[in-house]
Parts: structure tokens; sequence; C-alpha cells
């Protein structure tokens, strides 16, 4: 009864914060006529548009220094330990503590929730995955599970130290999954984070294939907290702000063509234990389909998404964790541990079938990453921390200059 109760406020104040989200003037990229790739998006351009996704958030916003939260992402309404989907993981560059990834690695499945939140709270978080696992009807028997999370850090504005995420939080963020809309910018995981220069959060995007392709969904979603030289549908949006990692170390000038002028980095210069917070940071990518794929191909899927971080200006620096995880929701690729059979017999994509799943995935990954920064909103934060949110007035008449706006 507790834990009911738990849910039920956290999908209450999930669509108090989501309506709170929605009122707000940021838009999307696409909504202001940035249409990067060729491929169409899903109904709603999210991750959810994959049929079975749900994405949950908990932010924490409180006092001047608590600035973090926890997103979590569902491949499917059921049991998950039970009625598990195959997956992957890639890692563009290991500077992280992603948690659970070697067993996915090693079995090629996910048994939970998967759940993002900031450095030091990914130990708690996993507790309340676990926790949330082993609570489910048909799991008391259970005494083993890999709850699965990812990271970033999030202390420039949040008061990382104070670990203030708990097993409450984690079931906030699962109670109030949906797979609706999925709020953007400074929300659950993302609450605290930034990227190429300014505030960042949570973004997510999908791209559809064509019937003669498949007809397949991919659907991406990312917490972006890197650093780079920022780039909008191939506009260098970062330089022509004179905002980017090494802003202040390379000389600069406004291009002829700009008509936005030079702007001063407002990204921290902060160096501490040999971590750059103008260059390091890192990025975790969700990748969801519904294509019949099992773990071999979600890898090679994976990789793909480093593509999309490099077309918006990353470039997986030293002290940067980028890691990817990618499932399929097509059941008739999930595996039942309640199954007595020692063989599996399943339809899977050949090889030759996977070029524009990847083509979607970069497309997806590059649309997710620009939402992230298009719907963040300026931060204050922690021992006075501030960062600027994109400047989307003057972006946009970047992108007019360069005639890369529909």
């Amino acid at each position: 009864m507790k834990h009911l109760l738990k849910i039920l406020f956290a999908v209450f104040l999930s669509l108090l914060i989501f309506d709170i989200i929605c009122a707000q003037d940021r838009q999307r990229a696409r909504e202001l006529g940035i249409t990067p790739g060729i491929l169409t998006p899903g109904k709603l351009n999210a991750i959810t548009d994959v049929d079975g996704v749900m994405v949950g958030h908990h932010t924490m916003i409180e006092g001047e220094s608590t600035r973090t939260g926890v997103t979590a992402i569902l491949p499917h309404d059921g049991n998950l330990f039970r009625d598990r989907v195959p997956a992957a993981v890639y890692v563009g560059n290991g500077f992280g503590k992603a948690l659970g990834f070697t067993q996915v690695r090693e079995l090629g499945e996910l048994e939970t929730p998967l759940a993002l939140t900031n450095t030091l709270s990914i130990f708690d978080v996993a507790k309340g995955v676990a926790d949330y696992v082993l609570h489910q009807p048909g799991n008391e028997r259970v005494r083993s599970v890999n709850p699965v999370v990812g990271e970033t850090n999030d202390g420039y504005l949040n008061d990382i130290r104070a670990r203030v995420v708990s097993t409450d939080d984690v079931y906030s963020a699962i109670g109030a999954a949906g797979s609706g809309p999925v709020a953007e910018g400074n929300v659950g995981a993302g609450t605290g984070t930034r990227a190429l220069g300014f505030k960042a959060g949570i973004g997510t995007s999908s791209r559809q294939l064509p019937e003669s392709r498949g007809g397949y969904t991919v659907g991406v979603l990312v917490q972006s907290n890197f650093g780079g030289i920022l780039t909008v549908d191939g506009v260098p949006v970062g330089e022509e702000l004179g905002n980017h990692y090494m802003s202040g170390d390379v000389p600069y000038e406004v291009s002829s063509g700009s008509t936005s002028g030079a702007r001063p980095s407002t990204a921290s210069t902060e160096t501490t234990d040999g971590y750059d917070f103008d260059a390091d940071g890192s990025i975790m990518i969700i990748v969801a389909t519904d294509a019949p794929l099992t773990s071999r191909n979600l890898e090679r899927l994976a990789k793909r998404a480093m593509l999309g971080v490099a077309r918006t200006g990353g470039f997986a620096s030293n002290g940067s964790g980028d890691y990817v995880i990618a499932f399929s929701t097509h059941e008739d690729v999930r595996r039942s541990v309640d199954s007595d059979e020692d063989t599996i017999e399943r339809t899977e994509l050949s090889n030759s079938a996977m070029s524009p799943l990847f083509l979607a995935t970069v497309e997806a990954t590059e649309e997710a990453i620009l939402n992230s920064l298009f719907m963040a909103e300026p931060m204050t934060g922690h021992d006075g921390s501030e960062m600027d949110a994109l400047p989307v007035d003057v972006v946009m008449e970047i992108m007019e200059t360069y005639n890369a706006v529909d």
C-alpha cells in the first residue's frame, strides 16, 4: 500500500510538472523550422513513439543547491524481469560510473527499468531500481537483480556531494512513466546538466522508416552534459556565438556572413582534479526500436548514436562518459525466464537491412541533443553557479543567415 501511494503521488507530481513545462515558451528545434536529416519523425518525435516504451521523471529543485533528479525508461509495461528485452551497450568514452552494463554485454538483455541520475547518486538509484523489481508480483523468489543505471555529473549547478536522491525518488520516476509526450530540458536526470556551453538537460526524438524499409521506428532519449563546439543542423552556432570549448584560448573573429556578433562564453572554465569542466562531462543515450533485433545488431545500432553526438559538436573528450544503451521492444525477440525450452526460435532482421536503422539512430540522436538544449531554461544553483540557456532568437538569426531554416 505504501508503494502504491508513492506511485500515485508521483503520477500527480509528474502531470503537474509536465503542465508547467508545457506552459513555458521554449520550443523544440523542429517547431522552429530546424529539421536535421531526411527521415520523418514519429507522431510525438520522442522515444515513446516506439510502441510500449514509457518515460518518467522525478525532478528535484530545492533551495539554492539541489538541482538533480531521476529519469526512468521502461521498455514495456509488464514485468521486465520475467519478460526481458534484448539489449546492448556501447561505450564511446568510458569516463563514467555506469552500473549493470557488464551483465547486459554478457547476456544481451535487460531485466529492469533503465534509470538515469547524477554521478554520486547512481548507487542509491540502483538500490531503488532493485527494490522496485524485487517488490513486483511474481518476483517474490528472485535473489539476483541487475539494475542498469547511467549518470552524468551535474555538480556545477547541483550540490552533488549531498547525495539527496533516495529510493522513494526512484519509485516516483518509475510511477510517473507514461507513453505520451516526454518532458524535456530541466527535468529528471537533466535538471542540473549543461552541454556545449549552455544549459541542457533531457532531450528526445524519433524517426520512422518508410514502409519500403520495414516501417520500423527508432526513438532516442539523451541526458546531455558534454562539451564541444555546438553545431545545429550543420551550422557552426557555437563558433558564431563565441561560446564553445577553448573559446577563451582560440582567437575568435565573427565570420563575414554572420549577423550575430561575438558573445563571451558563459561556460565554466573550472578545473578540478584534472577535470576540465569546459570540455568534459558526459552523455547518456538510450536507443529504442521496434525492429526485431538481437543484442549483436543492437550493439551495432548503439555505435551509430555517437555519430549523432559528433554532428552536434561533441568529440568525446578525455573526461566525458559517453554511453549508449540500445534495446528492442519487438515481441518476437523477447526472452521469458518462465520458458522451459532449451532452444529459441525467432525472426530477426538481417545485417543488410540495418543501414536505414543506422541512419535513423544518427538523426534521432542529433535532434534529441538539440531538443535538450532548445528546451532547457537558464538556471542558478549551488555556490552561486549559473548557466545561461541557449539564446534561441540569436541562434535563429544565425540559422537564417546560413539558409538553414525551413
